[in-house]
């Protein structure tokens, strides 16, 4: 299981940004999560979304600047990011879970399978 994550780069403050994992050679029917590391920091949660795109799951010092989606077909899920803020520099890395359900969401250790990570670099 291979996930890859795209879409990251330089952006002024107030920018945006849309990130997109994707997967190699198997399909993406699992529970995704996007988290971020910056420098110096902890991983932390940034956003979720289950198997059948029914439920997502935010960070509350990001809600209201996020969406995630998830395309079936193309077989990808992706972040769409706005408003960014210097703050959420950082690495931003997506991450498979088989059984992720309610609040594990959340939580890094639940999840299984993780991609390399894009580097997002917001601007003052």
């Amino acid at each position: 299981v291979q996930l890859q994550a795209s879409g990251g780069g330089l952006v002024q403050a107030g920018g945006s940004l849309r990130l997109s994992c994707t997967a190699s050679g198997f399909t993406l029917d699992y529970g995704i999560g996007w988290f971020r590391q910056a420098p110096g920091k902890e991983r932390e949660f940034v956003a979720a979304v289950s198997w059948g795109g029914s439920s997502t799951y935010y960070a509350d010092s990001m809600k209201g600047r996020l969406t995630i989606s998830r395309d079936h077909a193309k077989n990808t899920v992706d972040l769409q990011m706005n408003s960014l803020k210097p703050e959420d520099t950082a690495v931003y890395y997506c991450a498979a879970s088989m059984d992720v359900s309610g609040s594990s969401y959340y939580i890094a250790d639940e999840y299984d399978y993780w991609g390399q990570g894009t580097q997002v670099t917001v601007s003052s």
